[in-house]
């Protein structure tokens, strides 16, 4: 099974940048299936409905979120409803929608579990635990399993590689939107990338536009952040792996920057 997961998408930059790349990056991979993290989808904060729509009709499989899931009220009136879309798992009981779902594309079977980090975010629920609790259940059933682990400290996100080393299919990282140079297969067969990167504004930071940026850190005073318009960039990661044993083969980071990129 192929698996193309897609970093943060960023705003308008970024859903431009994966309308332009993503049936380029189809033809060139032939990914069974598509995850996306839509944490940041519209205006760098939240997803409406439509952009959800938007994706799955470009083809995608699922969305992950992270911090930002609630920053949009409108999520409020679909996220039950999508079965398609997953926010953190260690979200309090009771919280809207799901944890994890299976995703079922191109005649594969995956497993999608989200978590978030709790250092230097806001408080949450143990993601390790929620993780043990999770993939127990789901591995019983399901072979292929990917992690989407939404976390700010490198350690926190290693740590979780080698928690579920043998157990997971793939653990990746979002939420830094800085793609890591680590991309490994762990000694029991998990893929494991610290962070995928992000779709997005390269000429921003982070996505959004510098100058509020600047001026928070330079000032201390309250900005509005909006995202960035320049030219964009394409981060994500293709995973292989082994249906019959859930375990990784190959993990390929991806890289592309707009006018700069050739798909073979």
């Amino acid at each position: 099974m192929k698996v193309l997961f897609i970093g943060d998408i960023v705003g308008n930059t970024g859903r431009k940048a994966l309308k332009a790349t993503l049936p380029h990056l189809k033809s060139k991979y032939n990914p069974h299936i598509i995850i996306a993290n839509g944490e940041n989808a519209a205006s760098g904060r939240g997803i409406t409905a439509k952009i959800a729509r938007e994706f799955f009709e470009m083809g995608i499989h699922g969305l992950t979120m992270g911090n930002h899931t609630w920053d949009n009220k409108e999520i409020f009136d679909f996220i039950d409803d999508e079965p398609r879309m997953v926010r953190p798992a260690n979200f309090p009981e009771g919280t809207p929608g799901t944890g994890h779902t299976i995703i079922r594309a191109g005649g594969k079977e995956l497993a999608l579990i989200n978590l978030m980090g709790r250092t230097f975010l806001p408080a949450i629920d143990d993601p390790f635990r929620a993780a043990d609790e999770l993939v127990s259940a789901l591995s019983k059933k399901h072979k292929c399993i990917l992690v989407d682990f939404h976390a700010e400290a490198t350690s926190e996100k290693i740590a979780m590689g080698w928690h579920l080393d043998g157990r997971a299919s793939l653990v990746v990282g979002t939420h830094t939107h800085v793609q890591s140079n680590d991309d490994t297969i762990l000694p029991q067969g998990t893929a494991y990338l610290t962070d995928a990167g992000m779709v997005g504004s390269r000429e921003g930071i982070l996505g959004m536009e510098r100058t509020a940026v600047l001026r928070k850190f330079t000032t201390q005073l309250p900005v509005r952040f909006q995202v960035c318009e320049g030219k964009w960039q394409f981060h994500g990661c293709v995973v292989d792996i082994d249906e019959a044993t859930g375990h990784a083969r190959k993990l390929e980071k991806i890289r592309l920057m707009e006018d700069e990129w050739i798909m073979e």
